[in-house]
This record gives C-alpha cells, structure tokens and sequence, in this order.
C-alpha cells in the first residue's frame, strides 16, 4: 500500500496550504480514485522555492528503457529505500510531498474484498513523504516525464486493523525537514503516524473498480470497524 487515493481540494488551496507556487499543468481535481500511473499533485524544492507541479504516480529508475521495463513502483519501503539502487540517489536528493484527501484500503471477507476509506481526523489533507525521478525513453530527452513513488512503513497498532503497511505521513513543521529546507534528518521521518491521526469508515465496493468515479466513493457505509 498505499495503492488508491483521493484529492478533492482545489489547486489553488494546494498552493496556499503549502506554501507552493503552482504550475500550469496540474491535475484535474476533484479526483475520487486516483489510479497508479496517473498524474498526481506534489509540492517539491526548487531554487529555493515550494514548487506545486504533476507528477506521474509510478518511480520509473533511470535504466528503465520502456515504463513498462520492470514492476511498477508506486511505494518504496522506508526501512530499504536509502539500500535499493532505484531509490538510494532519489531518497537523499530528491524528496517530495505528494498531496491526498484520503486514501484507500481493503480488508478480506471470504473472497470479497471490502474497501476503507482512510483520512486524518483533524480533516486537513494528508501530505504523504514521496521521491522522485525524471525518466525519458532513450533518445527521446524532449519528452521526459517526472515520476514519483510514496515512502511507506509499518503501520502503528490503529492501522493494522486493516493493512500492515501504512504511507508517512508528513506533519506540516515535518515538511521542511522532509523536503531539505531546514537540514540534513529526513530519515527520522519515516515512521508510523501517531495514535489518533487517522480514521476511516467502510465504502462501496465499487471503489475496487478503477474506472469508478464521483463522489460517492468515499460515503460511508455500514460499521466503522474493521
């Protein structure tokens, strides 16, 4: 995890809420079901300013020939990611916030899969610790694209009800820290959110589609227990 997410806050309120300065080519929103490999909002450093560009939601390594040259890695693990040759250059160099409003998991019930919705309770957005890689086919420069993967970790004691893996999840005084403007100490970052940060109820099945749109995908239904 984290496989599926939603962002339905504004562009221009992305770019306040962060500090950023947007770019012109950010995505659609509101987005119910953002999908692997679509273009996602995330809030990098540049020239000493919070940049708010798309990214594509999928880390494709530098000897990548083709998108599809490997598996399709949309998470990397914290507790590897400084080890592995895709993501070591990317974790020191180039971190970045990827912005959600909630995100989805899925418990089992037999052989039905039951999808949660997950948000923080205080209601702000979730700023998930991500990294980054520009990635062009050989020969093709012009037309490189940025891709992005988001960090995860050990889900704490509350989020193992559902799913043993959870995203990090950046507090705002974090971000700067994450993000390389206040120093060196990234890695302290990646850990399990505290106790009470999230919350989460039951959503439609139709959410385990991913051509399923609209709102309805995050009303709750049923029991709030996993």
């Amino acid at each position: 995890m984290c496989g599926r997410f939603s962002i339905t806050l504004p562009n221009d309120a992305m770019a306040q809420l962060f500090s950023a300065v947007p770019a012109n080519d950010l995505p659609s929103v509101p987005n119910y079901n953002v999908c692997p490999t679509d273009a996602v909002h995330s809030v990098t450093i540049s020239g000493g300013q919070r940049r708010l560009g798309a990214m594509r939601w999928g880390f494709i390594p530098s000897w990548y020939k083709k998108t599809n040259d490997g598996p399709l890695l949309i998470n990397a693990r914290g507790e590897t990611i400084a080890e592995k040759p895709a993501f070591r250059a990317a974790c020191r160099e180039r971190r970045a916030v990827m912005i959600a409003s909630g995100f989805y998991e899925w418990t089992r019930q037999g052989e039905t899969r039951l999808p949660w919705y997950i948000t923080r309770t205080d209601g702000a957005p979730l700023a998930f610790a991500a990294i980054w890689q520009d990635w062009s086919a050989p020969g093709a420069a012009a037309d490189t694209m940025r891709t992005a993967a988001i960090v995860t970790t050990g889900a704490n004691a509350e989020m193992s009800e559902i799913h043993h893996r959870m995203p990090v999840i950046l507090e705002p005084d974090d971000i700067g820290l994450w993000l390389g403007e206040k120093g060196k100490g990234a890695a302290t970052l990646m850990r399990a959110a505290p106790k009470d940060v999230l919350h989460w109820h039951r959503v439609d099945a139709s959410v385990n589609s991913n051509r399923a749109a609209g709102p309805n995908l995050i009303a709750p239904i049923g029991t709030s227990d996993p």
